[in-house]
């Protein structure tokens, strides 16, 4: 697979690093609207400067990697899609249903196969708790957990263009509550409070944030947000079942623990996620090639996008509104 990258910032690096080590992928060219940056990315890794237009009317090229800023994500995806191009495009593919629906309108009249990334359905702890639910080890699931906290808060400028904490941040989770549940989620109630850092919640964002999601037989599942994690980057998850419970942990630089007359003592957990997720991201390169290659639907792909920014609206409004919203008043 001859693969352009689009964007050559934090996310582009570390994209950037796991397609250079692919033996199935060449990086055919960097994009960036900084030549300085896609220029020093593309020394790095041995490749060369691509003007965005010349990367779609290459037919030589036969994937995009889309890591741009969001606002630009959708209308890269409907280019590549009309140049037929497989497509990795990073989340979300917009901040609003409406030009989410446009785009996957364009991926429906120009099939492609096309990957969003969902990073964290591709790490190793987190399949291993999927498939052992799919197997049935703990019975009929009944509740999910999900613990998601960063190591501190981002700058209150980054509030507007990210769409907020339940479009940036929590989107993952109901992603992974999505998978995890494998059901219709029929409801959901969200609390959201600014208990960290006063700009933000000046910037109109939430800092921390309580969820519960309802799915059409019943089952729960409760989300757990905070911007800010004195130990480290905190992610685990919990399934809890009729035969069980199933616990996926932090995971640390070495996974070592120290026990002594005094107690027990253990690393803190990776600092962020570009340390936590580096697998799932190595991961995800290799179910695209193969998606790719085999004419199949990647593990994520642009209807989970879509369906995952209905619960982060659903919760926008259950905060906003104080009351449980049903997903069927999300359009």
């Amino acid at each position: 697979m001859r693969l352009a990258l689009i964007g050559a910032g934090r996310i582009g690096k570390v994209h950037a690093a796991a397609i250079a080590a692919h033996p199935e992928i060449v990086l055919a060219g960097v994009c960036d609207h900084d030549p300085a940056a896609a220029r020093r990315l593309a020394e790095t890794h041995d490749s060369q400067v691509l003007a965005v237009d010349a990367v779609f009317d290459d037919a030589e090229i036969d994937a995009v990697l889309i890591a741009s800023s969001t606002p630009t994500h959708a209308d890269y995806l409907e280019c590549a899609a009309r140049a037929g191009k497989a497509i990795l495009c990073e989340k979300p593919i917009a901040l609003d249903l409406t030009r989410t629906r446009e785009a996957l309108a364009v991926l429906a009249a120009h099939p492609v196969t096309c990957a969003l990334g969902f990073n964290r359905r591709h790490d190793p702890q987190f399949a291993a708790l999927k498939q052992a639910i799919v197997e049935g080890r703990i019975g009929q699931l009944e509740t999910l957990t999900l613990i998601s906290r960063d190591p501190s808060p981002p700058p209150a400028e980054y509030v507007d263009a990210s769409g907020g904490l339940f479009r940036d941040m929590t989107i993952h989770d109901f992603d992974m509550a999505r998978w995890l549940l494998d059901e219709p989620i029929h409801a959901i109630h969200a609390e959201g409070a600014c208990l960290i850092d006063l700009a933000i919640g000046a910037a109109g964002d939430i800092d921390t944030a309580m969820i519960t999601l309802v799915t059409a037989s019943g089952r729960l599942c409760h989300i757990d947000n905070s911007r800010r994690a004195s130990y480290g980057y905190d992610q685990r998850i919990e399934a809890f079942g009729s035969l069980g419970m199933l616990q996926a942990q932090n995971e640390t630089e070495t996974r070592l623990r120290f026990a002594g007359a005094a107690g027990q003592v253990e690393e803190n957990p990776q600092p962020f996620f570009l340390e936590r997720y580096a697998r799932a991201y190595r991961r995800e390169l290799d179910d695209f090639v193969a998606s790719w290659r085999e004419g199949r639907s990647p593990l994520a792909g642009a209807e989970d996008g879509l369906q995952a920014l209905r619960l982060a609206s659903a919760a926008d409004l259950s905060r906003r509104e104080g009351r449980r919203v049903a997903l069927s008043e999300i359009d």
